[in-house]
């Protein structure tokens, strides 16, 4: 069973090998950033931790930016949190500040889980985790296609601390 939005039915970064899914593999809860490999990871100024589509959003602006000193890692599964993988995460890029990034309003989504988790440092890990998102709002979404638009624009700017 795969949930996506059909913005990512087609994409051509979001794809997945048959063999990915044959007998012997699992369910991957974090995606560490391939392209920070090579890097040393202490010369991560900006670790962005994110879920869901807005993964795409950040890396192509990574890519057209060519920004080696940021970090994108996708956590897959918010519960249970895989600790001992986000816990590496933290331990590869130690001078990394550390920012949640969410298409949804600050009041909904990922992140009210995601900081109770750090704020009573659950994870072992004394990480002041900040928050890009929408503002607060009633709805998920403005209906608008062209503020919807501008709103995404200022969430991918600011990730990368450019707002």
């Amino acid at each position: 069973f795969v949930m996506s939005p059909k913005s990512l039915l087609r994409h051509p970064e979001c794809i997945s090998n048959v063999t990915e899914f044959e007998s012997g593999t699992r369910f991957q809860e974090v995606y560490d950033d391939p392209e920070a490999g090579p890097k040393n990871g202490k010369d991560i100024k900006r670790l962005l931790l994110c879920t869901g589509k807005v993964y795409y959003d950040l890396l192509e602006k990574k890519r057209n930016d060519k920004r080696d000193d940021v970090a994108i890692v996708r956590v897959e599964q918010l519960y249970p949190l895989p600790a001992r993988q986000l816990r590496a995460a933290f331990e590869r890029y130690p001078n990394a500040k550390a920012i949640w990034v969410q298409e949804e309003p600050s009041n909904m989504g990922a992140w009210q889980y995601m900081h109770s988790i750090f704020v009573n440092k659950e994870l072992g890990l004394d990480v002041d985790l900040q928050l890009v998102a929408r503002k607060s709002s009633a709805s998920p979404a403005t209906g608008f296609k062209k503020v919807h638009d501008q709103q995404q624009e200022r969430i991918v700017k600011e990730a990368f601390g450019e707002g």
